[in-house]
């Protein structure tokens, strides 16, 4: 299924709002009462007013307005399923998820520019296969190979520090973690690009690399950040309160790391990239995938989709209806039945 208009979903974020604006007016009006007289002798005043009903209206009102905003993301589904035949690449893209990629040396963050690095990267590609990663002190799959590039970006802005459980920078663990997205039986030519500020807190990076190298992978490196460096902040609410420390108490000055990022492209004869001019890194990755020799390959996807925004349209407008004639009086022969004991 796909979704045209994805930003119309935030809007369901006002049925809870309204859910608690009516607990409210109940609890209002009961409050009210309560300064009028006796409550029990207000609802022999009203015999026909119902404690249900108002309830049954709001959430027959929720369905309608929960219809009508699935109407306008305008969901879609596949109809026809083909399979067709690409020519492209296999590139992982592995991004530095740790703390250190925080810091605010490079605007608006290393970690922000990063993911802007790889969704530009992206946006220029054809037909090529891509995968994502999260490394910090180990690694973390995000995204399989795949041609969708749209669901890569998605996973990408999800990225954080958070969604790896161990700090530091383990590029080693990035690398081995990168070779297992390969099909090593393929043919397709396969690129691993590294993002980082190039802060290894392990050891056998270059070793990692030299496997990589005789699997077939190449590898290109891109540092983000500054020699200079800068600290870590943390933040409260998206306000900065303070800065990473260390043991002793001392604020942590993180800076680029080049040379660790240069000896893993090397090993692969690939090359490192400054990621602080993006046109630069846009550049060179393009020249550098024209001269790979694409191969051809087959994928399956939705190549006929249909529109399904009438289907809620038309129910949510029917359950409108429906509240509208919707009295908040009791219903007379649920009323007879007398479910409740409510006859004296």
């Amino acid at each position: 299924m796909e979704l045209d208009e994805k930003k119309y979903l935030y809007l369901l974020f006002i049925l809870p709002i309204l859910v608690l604006i009516f607990l409210y007016n109940l609890y209002w009006k009961r409050k009210k009462q309560r300064l009028f007289g006796d409550l029990e002798l207000i609802k022999k005043l009203s015999p026909e007013k119902s404690v249900f009903k108002p309830v049954l209206k709001l959430i027959v009102f929720l369905l309608a307005l929960t219809c009508i905003i699935i109407a306008l993301v305008n969901p879609k589904i596949g109809t026809k399923s083909e399979t067709i035949k690409r020519e492209g690449i296999d590139i992982v893209f592995a991004v530095d998820v740790s703390k250190s990629m925080l810091c605010e040396d490079i605007a608006p963050s290393r970690l922000e520019k990063s993911k802007q690095i790889v969704s530009q990267i992206i946006s220029q590609l054809g037909s090529d296969r891509i995968g994502i990663i999260a490394y910090a002190g180990s690694a973390f799959p995000v995204l399989p190979i795949t041609t969708d590039y749209s669901v890569a970006k998605m996973f990408l802005q999800s990225m954080n520090p958070s969604i790896v459980s161990s700090q530091g920078t383990s590029l080693d663990d990035a690398i081995k973690l990168s070779t297992t997205y390969f099909d090593k039986k393929d043919k397709t030519k396969k690129l691993l690009i590294m993002i980082s500020d190039g802060e290894d807190h392990s050891e056998g990076a270059e070793s990692a690399a030299e496997e990589a190298n005789n699997a077939g992978i190449k590898i290109i490196t891109i540092g983000i950040g500054t020699e200079k460096g800068g600290p870590i902040p943390l933040k409260v609410n998206g306000v900065v309160s303070s800065f990473q420390r260390d043991n002793n108490n001392e604020v942590v000055v993180t800076k680029l790391n080049p040379e660790s990022l240069k000896s893993i492209a090397k090993a692969t004869k690939g090359g490192y990239l400054n990621g602080n001019n993006t046109k630069e890194v846009l550049d060179y990755i393009k020249n550098a995938m024209d001269n790979i020799e694409k191969t051809e390959f087959e994928s399956e996807q939705f190549t006929d989709f249909n529109a399904q925004f009438q289907w809620f349209l038309g129910f949510g407008f029917f359950l409108l209806i429906i509240d509208i004639f919707l009295m908040e009086k009791k219903t007379k022969w649920i009323r007879k039945m007398n479910l409740f004991n409510e006859k004296e």
